[in-house]
């Protein structure tokens, strides 16, 4: 009731000693997933990292890819801390994560309403234990609207079910799953449709062949490799009488 939020606020205004929520639930449903919210950490390496990882945070860096460090390795960092519950329901809403811009604000603290930094990211990776599912680390990259950036776009294979090829009895040889490019912020895809509906049994999709934004540039050096085939039946092996 509107009353018992008054009275919370106050309480929190002359007792700041009052536990607060973390400042991602306190944003409104609509738009909390769309701003991840961090703290600065000091600590690093597996030991710093497992502990933060203990208590319910996310080893996390972002990058500042600008001047001649176009690469994170190479680029200036900040170790940061965030919050796997809310990392984890932005991917549950966002299945192409490291292609999606995202707002970030670094704030002093985790119950704290004082914000240090904040502007636009995009996550570079996101590292999970295979087993478990337990997210192990985030690396974000600033990312400026009208800066080129470097990104792994995902391809997504649609047709199939009308692909030529594969109703004469062919089957779809996949070679590559993601292309890398160098793009401007506001221009990055989510994801490259790779349409074989109208492919026959020998026939290849390159990467010349997909429909992007001109502002899109390739970054490879195997330009001639096909991202996919479809290939011919397998001969079935002749089993002796």
């Amino acid at each position: 009731m509107a009353w018992r939020r008054g009275v919370r606020e106050f309480l929190l205004h002359v007792d700041p000693a009052i536990p607060r929520s973390p400042a991602w639930r306190r944003v409104s449903s609509a738009s909390h997933h769309r701003t991840i919210q961090a703290v600065p950490r000091e600590a690093s390496g597996g030991r710093a990292a497992a502990k933060e990882r203990a208590q319910g945070r996310v080893p996390s860096v972002v990058v500042s890819l600008s001047g001649s460090a176009q690469l994170p390795r190479e680029a200036p960092r900040q170790l940061l801390s965030t919050d796997a519950k809310q990392i984890k329901e932005i991917l549950k809403q966002s299945p192409y994560f490291c292609t999606t811009p995202i707002q970030l604000q670094v704030r002093a603290g985790v119950r704290s309403s004082a914000v240090l930094q904040s502007g636009t990211v995009l996550p570079i990776k996101i590292n999970t234990n295979k087993k478990t599912g337990e997210i192990l680390n985030l690396i974000m990259a600033w990312a400026e609207k009208g800066k080129e950036i470097l990104v792994k776009i995902p391809l997504e294979f649609k047709g199939e079910d009308a692909c030529i090829g594969l109703k004469k009895g062919g089957y779809l040889h996949k070679v590559r799953n993601a292309l890398k490019y160098e793009c401007p912020l506001e221009h990055i895809p989510q994801k490259i449709d790779v349409d074989i509906s109208n492919l026959d049994i020998g026939d290849k999709i390159f990467a010349h062949d997909l429909q992007v934004d001109s502002s899109l540039k390739l970054l490879s050096n195997k330009i001639t490799v096909p991202l996919c085939e479809i290939k011919a039946p397998k001969p079935e092996a002749n089993s002796d009488e």
